[in-house]
Order: structure tokens, then sequence, then C-alpha cells
């Protein structure tokens, strides 16, 4: 027997309210407006909606044009993950450029910035910072989206940005819940087990949750990872135990949970994104993030349809989704009010009392400069050079699309310099770089050369032929440092490649940092 779905039922529209939906397209689509009208409380938004800071703007505006206090949301992590700056690079330094710099009112103003120019451009949730602490240094999907390996730096660090974000009206979403950088596998693809002790997840996961919390921030993100000492059965997104014993009523949090994407493969290809999605609600989340391109409403149908049905099935108590939409709503409602408020102490867009640390267009770059971190000698550039890209693939939470490297910061310092990317596929591709370079003076740029064997072999004999060679870690920086210069950026933004390109031309005679 079919079950008749209602548009204006409150069961229904309760549906709707917890599904924080993508879209394609850079303006909004009928679909979207119409469920927008029925109830829906949330969208998300991807680099795939994104052109130009006014087209947002106008997109943003479309969006809430029938419904004012509509959450939009986005991915902005700025660093290796963004979504305003996707066919750029970001202009702000990610996690861990900023835990190795250690200064919190740097931090802070970080994220307020990044908050400001998100507010402007009606963007009021966002699904950022990472509280992982990466103490996997093999971790494919954490990496320099981690303040560092460090529990208390870490901890510290995510209250700053919280801070910040939220000082600018941005509702900020600490995630990913119990804690996501002890993982060998990227949730995307597959599920991640974390086989701790209570006792180590007790000291190093939870602490930057805690820390969160405490610093007021109105969203956190679970993760799609199973810890057998805390659910031996249930990853963390569909867990009782997890997001209503462990984080509800042990940690105190009161503020809105949101699943991370129900369409990876660990939930969707273990128990579908109908039935995860009931589960999640079910376990204590109060929104479902649903990231893909959706070309039409087929999948949001699918999600609230699903919902209805187990509210009248009796799998989910009707009180259970009613709580989850009325959390989506008060943060709603405290973006609305936070919006109006406008200023006040830590607002955006005020400047800070120490130079450098004051909110403003250039505090990206300040940071990523000093992020830096330079290792052995090299005379100033003078020259072109040329530029080796030894690249492997992005995670999915990067995306190809964005660009990183030196090369393009280092052609506008230094024009007539030129790049190739090498990969594992490229045959004997240190006798490529010898040949391609010339007499030029050689830059290689890699991310996380600890992780590929081919990269650390191929870099130790190009090293070999070339000892003046200059490397430039844009990744974890867990190798030891090779070539005559070694620069460790502690990310791979735009602006880490603009400190990195600065400080080949200027040179450096010692270590820096």
């Amino acid at each position: 027997m079919t079950t008749l779905i209602s548009a204006t039922d409150t069961v229904t529209r309760d549906a709707l309210a917890v599904l924080q939906p993508g879209f394609t397209g850079t303006a909004a689509p009928d679909w979207v407006l119409r469920r927008v009208d029925e109830g829906l409380a949330s969208v998300a938004l991807f680099g795939r909606n994104i052109r130009t800071p006014e087209q947002v703007t106008a997109l943003t505006a479309q969006l809430r044009a029938g419904r004012e206090d509509l959450l939009v949301a986005i991915d902005e992590e700025g660093g290796d993950v963004t979504r305003l700056e996707v066919r750029t690079g970001s202009s702000f330094p990610g996690n861990l450029a900023l835990g190795h710099v250690d200064d919190l009112d740097l931090t802070r103003a970080v994220a307020q910035e990044l908050g400001r120019r998100l507010a402007e451009c009606g963007v009021n949730l966002n699904w950022a910072p990472s509280a992982d602490v990466n103490s996997n240094p093999g971790n494919p999907v954490i990496g320099v989206r981690s303040f560092g390996a460090d529990t208390r730096l870490v901890a510290r660090h995510t209250a700053a940005y919280v801070e910040g974000l939220q000082a600018a009206g941005v509702a900020a979403c600490t995630k990913h819940f119990p804690g996501h950088g002890d993982t060998a596998i990227d949730s995307h693809h597959a599920m991640p087990r974390i086989d701790v002790d209570l006792e180590t997840l007790y000291a190093r996961e939870l602490v930057p949750f805690r820390a969160a919390i405490a610093a007021g921030t109105k969203c956190v993100m679970s993760a799609h990872i199973l810890l057998p000492a805390l659910d031996p059965d249930r990853p963390a997104t569909v867990s009782p135990r997890i997001l209503t014993g462990l984080l509800r009523e042990e940690l105190g949090y009161d503020g809105l949970i949101v699943t991370d994407a129900v369409e990876m493969q660990a939930i969707a290809a273990t128990y579908g994104i109908e039935r995860g999605s009931v589960l999640a609600i079910a376990a204590g989340a109060d929104a479902l993030c649903v990231g893909g391109g959706l070309e039409d409403d087929g999948t949001v149908l699918r999600l609230r349809d699903a919902l209805v049905r187990a509210v009248r099935s009796g799998e989910l108590a009707e009180e259970r989704l009613a709580d989850a939409a009325a959390r989506v709503r008060a943060l709603a409602s405290w973006t609305q009010g936070a919006k109006k408020a406008g200023s006040g102490p830590g607002a955006a867009g005020q400047e800070g009392t120490e130079p450098g640390t004051g909110t403003g267009s250039g505090i990206g770059l300040v940071a990523a400069r000093r992020a830096v971190r330079a290792t052995g000698s090299a005379a100033p550039l003078t020259e072109p050079a040329y530029v080796a890209a030894f690249a492997s693939a992005s995670n999915i939470a990067v995306g190809d699309e964005t660009p990183w490297g030196v090369a393009a910061e280092l052609g506008r310092l230094l024009p007539g310099t030129e790049t190739g990317t090498y990969s594992s596929e490229t045959e004997a591709p240190v006798v490529a770089v010898l040949r391609a370079a010339g007499e030029r003076r050689i830059v290689v740029v890699v991310r996380d050369v600890h992780r590929h064997a081919w990269m650390g072999e191929a870099l130790d004999a190009l090293v070999a032929e070339r000892p003046d060679t200059v490397v430039v870690e844009m990744g974890v920086p867990q190798a030891a440092p090779r070539g005559g210069l070694h620069i460790a950026t502690h990310g791979a933004a735009r602006v880490c490649g603009l400190a990195a390109a600065e400080l080949v031309v200027r040179g450096t005679d010692g270590p820096t940092d």
C-alpha cells in the first residue's frame, strides 16, 4: 500500500526542514524555490554554484526571496578546501598553517575575515572548522585540514576559529565528531574504523570538541566512522550512543547536529541513503547534508518521504523529527539575530590593535607568510626557474579543480618561469624534469611526500643530480627536508604558494620559521 505524502502537513514540513541539499547551477533552480516554499529550511553551496562574489550574493538573495531565514551552508575551510575561491585557490591558509604559527589572535582574525566575506555573500552557516587531531600522519583525507597532531593545540585553535567565525555572524560547524584524525581510509569511499580505547578517545579526539562546545559552536558535524570503543555496531552518524549519549548528554551539547554528506560511501554503501538518513535522525542528528550536485528534487523527495514513512510506521518518533526541525529553525533564528546585530565587540570589519592580527583583506597572506618554515639556504633567484609539480590524486574534499603550487605565483614574480606536472605514471620522471629544466634552477613542489614512495624516490634522485634544487612541501611536512632549500608551507592555498614564491625569489642564508 502506497503512503500518501502531503506537502503541507507538519510531519512533511519537518522532514523537509532537516535536509541541507546541494544543487547544480549558479542560479536557484525552480525545484529548490518550490521546496523552500514547502518547508525546506537549508540549502548548501559548493564550487559548482559559484562564479563571483556578486553572483553568490544574487543567488542567496534569490534563495531567500520566499524565506528570509533560510540557512545557506557552505564548506569553506580556507586552505586546501575552498568553495568561494575554488578556481583560483584560497586567500586564507588552512588549519595546519594556523596551528604551526600558534597565534590564537591570528587564527581568530583569519576566521573572522573569512566569515565576513561569507556573510557579505549571504552565507550564514560554514561547515568548519575541522577539530580533528591529525594523529595518523598517513591520513588521506584530513592532513593539512587539521590544526596539527597536538591535542591541546588543536583544541585552543578550534575554539579561536569558532569565536572568530561567529563574531562575523556566521554559524560555525565543528567537525568531524567524534574525530576523523586517526583514520587511514577516506569516508567518501569506505567506512573508516578507529580501534583505540576509551581513554585515548577521551584524552585525544574529544578534547577539541569540548573546547568548541565551550566556545559556543552553533553546529557540530558527525563523522561516518566506526569507533568500537564507543559503539561496536554503528558509525557515529547513525549511533544513538555517540550522538545522543555522548555528544548531547555527556558533553552537554545543545546546538545543531548535522551529518556529513549522506551520499558518501561509508553511509550509502552500508545502509543506503534513505535508510541511513532515518537512522541518523533517530540517533540524534538534526540535519542531513545532501552534498551531491542534484539536478532535480528526486533525492530530496526520496529522503523527505523516507522520513515521513518512518514516522508513520513508528520507526522514527514524531517528537524526534519535530525536535530536529526545531533546532534547524533555532539556528536560522540565531543567524537572523546575528545579521541584525551587525556590529559590536569582535564584529566583522573591526581592525585588531596589533599589526598583522586585525581583520582585513590581507590577513590571509600575513598568516601564510608567518606559517612558512625554511630549512637550508639558497641565493636569491633572479632568473626564470623551472617548476616541477609532483602530483598525486586530490581527495574529494579538496577536488581537482582547485589549483595549487607555486608556478603561477613564481611566474608573476619571474616572468618566463615554466612548469610541468609529473605523477606516479610518468616514465623516468627525473630524466624528464632534468631535460625540461635545462640550466634553470629547479623548484619541486610536493604534497605529503611521506605518503607517496614514488615521490620520495624521485625527489632523492633529483636532488642527487641537482643539489641546488628548491623543494616546496605544501602538505604535512612529515618527511625529512630535502634539497638545497626546503620550504614547508603547511598547506596549498594560493596565499601559501605566494608566500613560498616570495621566499624562493628572496633567498635565505639560514633556517626561518
